[in-house]
């Protein structure tokens, strides 16, 4: 699970929540393996195929499609004014990949 939280930049129990609801839809299986039984692997099962074919793929969604309607102008003074946000929350770039309820 921790992997899988930092691979999906999660807190590791959301990602538990997430597999744990997965696995009561039948969407995907759950078996323990390693010696230690802690290790799980996780497997799609062809219910979770066909859910999988209707999803948007990674980079699709409301707020990429919007960002790309935007013109260059509007682009270029959000990215300075989200730069003016980050300088004012003190944000550190080491934390970057970190899930906020982390921090």
């Amino acid at each position: 699970m921790n992997d899988l939280a930092r691979a999906m930049d999660v807190h590791q129990s959301t990602a538990s929540n997430l597999v744990k609801t997965l696995a009561e839809r039948e969407l995907i299986s759950v078996t323990k393996a390693g010696s230690d039984r802690r290790t799980v692997a996780l497997r799609i099962s062809p219910a979770g195929r066909k859910v999988l074919r209707t999803a948007p793929g990674p980079f699709t969604g409301v707020l990429p499609d919007a960002l790309a309607s935007l013109d260059a102008t509007t682009l270029s003074r959000l990215d300075k004014d989200l730069g003016k946000l980050i300088a004012v929350l003190e944000a550190d770039e080491r934390a970057a990949n970190v899930p906020l309820g982390q921090l």
